[in-house]
């Protein structure tokens, strides 16, 4: 799999701009706040439909422009299919799928696979368990797009069930009651939070050698690294990946946690909940890892997602945002090997002394809002 072409409009700081791409390495190089990582997050946007920057679509639109659209041709087995997506902040985005319009965004997904390691990705290591279990639920939707419809009712449901509980929980302060409204809900939360939790506890399974053998790789060896996931059902609930069981788990959980949800007005017990807790060695990576090995555990979550993913049939495109700065001569050395092979990988770098002699071809200068081709 291959991108061809990109083209941008109003997105972010570009008016307008197409670029033709090919098989193998390209480097978009400039100095930073050129707009080098606004084309790279465009084609972020069209394989996840989200930004690994931003968590809203608002500063995706080019100010005082009132949408942005963003199109690629994607070449698959020989065939190429033309992808297009229309963002309008405050407004259902449009999608478009071999020209023909598609009733919903995310039946675009799986069309374009991109694997993106960026600055950013750090925060899956430091961060709060929200951006681990937004890299879980990412690489969940790009093996198997349909959990993007299972992440969404989740979230519906989370959505509707906390406001509920909010009112329920005045409701029973003032003598009154709305519990017949919330046995709904909690059976909807079980039924949808274990489709997501069997998911990405399949994932998590197939992740961990992956990241082990990865981050041994780039780290030169050492501690081992290991992923476990953390849940706030009971551990011997998580043995089963039957969904059935995981439902009854979650639904005898939130029962136990009522009285407290009610309390509080939120839902205490589910997927939204956990977090992935990685390690190395016998220590929880978060807190103890030193920078270097936080950033090769990073890099090694990234490289253990493009393998899976490659696994599956169909290679990703391999994004590299700035990322080269960061690492010492070592581990860019290593990365620069790991990735030489893929069958396209797009880098972006202030300068060009940045990238690997080993990661040559095509290469694209960025500046003032252009980009122009060089060789």
């Amino acid at each position: 799999m291959y991108v061809r072409h990109l083209s941008l409009a109003d997105f972010r700081s570009y008016a307008t701009v197409d670029i033709e791409l090919a098989p193998g390495v390209t480097a978009l190089i400039g100095p930073n706040g050129q707009g080098k990582t606004n084309l790279v997050e465009a084609l972020g946007y069209l394989a996840t439909l989200d930004s690994h920057r931003v968590s809203t679509d608002a500063p995706l639109v080019r100010a005082g422009a009132e949408r942005a659209v963003i199109r690629a041709g994607v070449v698959r087995d020989d065939r190429e299919t033309r992808l297009e997506i229309e963002i309008v902040p405050g407004k259902a985005n449009r999608a478009r799928l071999g020209g023909a319009p598609v009733p919903r965004p995310r039946e675009i997904l799986g069309t374009l696979r991109t694997v993106l390691f960026a600055p950013e990705d750090l925060a899956i290591v430091k961060g709060d368990p929200s951006e681990r279990r937004r890299f879980l639920d990412d690489l969940l939707v790009a093996r198997a797009p349909r959990f993007s419809a299972v992440r969404a009712d989740y979230d519906r449901v989370l959505k509707q069930r906390n406001a509920l509980l909010k009112t329920a929980g005045a409701a029973r302060r003032a003598g009154g009651s709305a519990l017949r409204t919330l046995d709904v809900w909690d059976s909807h939360l079980a039924t949808a939070g274990a489709a997501l939790l069997a998911g990405r506890l399949d994932l998590v399974d197939a992740l961990g050698p992956l990241v082990d053998k990865a981050y041994a790789t780039v780290s030169g060896g050492g501690a081992s690294a290991t992923l476990d996931y953390s849940s706030s059902l009971p551990p011997d609930s998580l043995a089963s990946r039957d969904r059935d069981v995981l439902a009854a788990a979650l639904a005898a959980t939130v029962a136990a946690t009522r009285d407290a949800e009610l309390d509080r007005g939120v839902t205490l017990v589910g997927p939204h909940r956990d977090d992935l807790v990685l390690s190395l060695g016998e220590l929880p990576a978060r807190g103890y890892a030193s920078h270097g090995e936080s950033w090769s555990l990073a890099l090694a979550l990234r490289l253990a997602a493009y393998d899976l993913l490659r696994s599956d049939g169909g290679e990703p495109v391999l994004i590299l945002d700035d990322v080269f700065a960061e690492l010492d001569d070592t581990r860019r050395q290593q990365l620069a090997d790991l990735v030489a092979p893929a069958e396209q990988v797009l880098i972006t770098a202030a300068v060009a002394a940045d990238v690997p002699a080993q990661l040559s071809g095509a290469r694209y200068d960025v500046a003032a809002g252009e980009v122009r081709h060089v060789c």
